[in-house]
């Protein structure tokens, strides 16, 4: 059986490649959790960002996948050398306004958060999941780096996900 002309003409560009505008739209259409990575900088201040591209990679070694924007000053601070550490911090429904405060790209994101070191790892405080890691794999592609995190440390706290779907934070679990 084959597609409607029209479905087959939203599939790709006009060159034949898909667009990264039809891209970016149907990803929208995957629904994930958010979280938020951080990082020291160089300068001893804490670095971070939200991402929605994060998924357990591997139960031995325990090991985390994050996807990092090659522009953004966490992903620089995390693959400058070897054994840089990072955190996972996995929001919960009630974390939206902390969601938004980390998808912005300037100021200093952590001023009004509640936060602490652990070691060298800035930790949000309150998030029902936190994954100390160690960046090992790097691997650069388009306009992001894929980083194996190995997980050296882990705390987890019953609480209802905060959700990224169609570009908004506010979808609930059904239930």
């Amino acid at each position: 059986m084959d597609l409607p002309q029209q479905e087959k003409q939203r599939e790709r560009g006009t060159d034949g490649a898909v667009s990264g505008a039809a891209f970016t739209e149907a990803m929208s259409r995957l629904v994930s959790g958010v979280a938020v990575v951080s990082a020291r900088r160089g300068d001893g201040r804490p670095s971070g960002l939200l991402v929605s591209s994060v998924c357990s990679y591997s139960a031995d070694p325990p090991s985390v996948l994050v996807a990092l924007a090659r522009t953004s000053r966490t992903c620089r601070e995390i693959t400058a050398g070897p054994d840089a550490y990072f955190g996972v911090h996995l929001l919960a429904r009630s974390h939206a306004a902390l969601a938004r405060t980390f998808a912005g790209g300037s100021g200093d994101k952590f001023a009004d958060v509640l936060w602490d070191w652990d070691g060298t790892v800035p930790r949000l405080a309150g998030v029902p999941v936190y994954a100390k890691c160690r960046a090992g794999a790097v691997l650069p592609h388009g306009d992001h780096v894929i980083v194996v995190g190995e997980v050296v440390g882990c705390a987890v706290a019953e609480d209802d996900p905060l959700v990224y779907f169609r570009r908004r934070l506010d979808w609930r679990l059904g239930g």
